[in-house]
């Protein structure tokens, strides 16, 4: 007589681990798998640690110091000023402060105009490029040349083109078109800021261009179809589904071009040299001017600081500002 044993009564448990992997090995191989993005970003945040940040505490323990030319060999001992410097700065009655306002009011009326046609310019050519024609890929490569070029070497070719006796846009509009009754002065004078927002507008807007493009990418064809079929024309279709399609991105672009504008430092200085003229004086040069050429330190740190505080604060409410208008949307 056989006896059978008795049904095992409960939940059997499953092994869920592979053969011949031990846990411990598993949850090794899973922590390497996480941590490695971490390690491959590691180099590119201490370089923007040595590079960046602490510049930058640097240059905020230098507003509070007196630094001149004489300190410089050991700026450490530096007599200490405190808020001296802020108060010389925000003073604007006084001959520093009344520069750095107008400088100031300068780079404002420079980056609103710069950053409109920029993404005007932009936002136009990515719409027509969204058609579809001969030699298309062609144009879009050509629209895209300012943007790849160097800094340097773009802007010393539109200095050499403004040049008043021998320079191609006189030769132009005097010479061949007869537009002006005398060569006109670019680098110099009222006319230099028309210069510099042409060289920034050239410059600037296949970055916008190339925003747009991609942004358009995401916009479904079928709309545009449906849309026609309900007799939208071009403009309807443009004010009714591109622009708010492309909020977002809007937002974002607008952002960057205009931190890129205020703080724009190299176009300036290449096209103008180290003293830019008043109708021009944006204030990264005019910070230049006073902390390399009165050899001032502690004033150009403080100006520095300022500066930096006032794009945080428009930052923070441009930012707060956009995603409540885009949570409203939503809604």
């Amino acid at each position: 007589m056989t006896t059978t044993a008795p049904p095992r009564t409960g939940r059997r448990t499953v092994r869920k681990n592979r053969p011949g992997v031990a846990p411990r090995t598993r949850r090794s191989g899973r922590l390497r798998r996480i941590s490695l993005p971490y390690l491959l970003l590691l180099p590119a945040l201490v370089l923007e640690l040595l590079v960046h940040l602490i510049p930058m505490v640097i240059g905020i323990v230098v507003s509070f110091k007196e630094l001149t030319q004489f300190y410089l060999r050991d700026w450490g001992n530096a007599p200490w000023a405190g808020l001296d410097n802020y108060s010389l700065t925000v003073d604007f009655d006084a001959p520093v402060g009344e520069a750095l306002l107008s400088s100031f009011f300068t780079t404002c009326l420079f980056t609103f105009f710069s950053v409109g046609f920029c993404w005007l310019l932009g936002t136009a050519a990515a719409i027509f490029m969204q058609e579809t024609f001969k030699g298309r890929g062609i144009l879009r490569t050509i629209f895209l040349v300012p943007y790849a070029l160097p800094v340097y070497a773009a802007v010393i070719t539109w200095a050499f083109m403004f040049q008043h006796d021998n320079g191609l846009v006189n030769h132009v509009i005097h010479d061949q078109l007869g537009l002006t009754d005398s060569p006109p002065f670019w680098l110099i004078g009222d006319n230099a800021f028309i210069t510099l927002l042409v060289v920034s507008v050239w410059k600037g807007w296949p970055f916008a261009f190339l925003i747009m493009m991609a942004g358009l990418q995401n916009i479904p064809r079928e709309i545009y179809e449906a849309a026609a079929l309900d007799g939208a024309g071009v403009w309807q279709q443009i004010r009714r589904i591109t622009l708010p399609s492309l909020r977002p991105v809007n937002q974002v672009l607008v952002l960057v071009l205009f931190l890129w504008t205020f703080n724009d430092f190299n176009t300036p200085f290449v096209l103008f040299g180290k003293s830019a003229p008043a109708s021009a004086d944006l204030i990264s040069i005019h910070i230049y001017q006073s902390s390399f050429q009165t050899w001032n330190f502690g004033t150009g740190s403080a100006m520095s600081v300022l500066l930096l505080l006032f794009l945080l604060v428009v930052t923070g409410l441009y930012l707060l500002f956009t995603s409540r208008g885009r949570s409203a949307t939503d809604d």
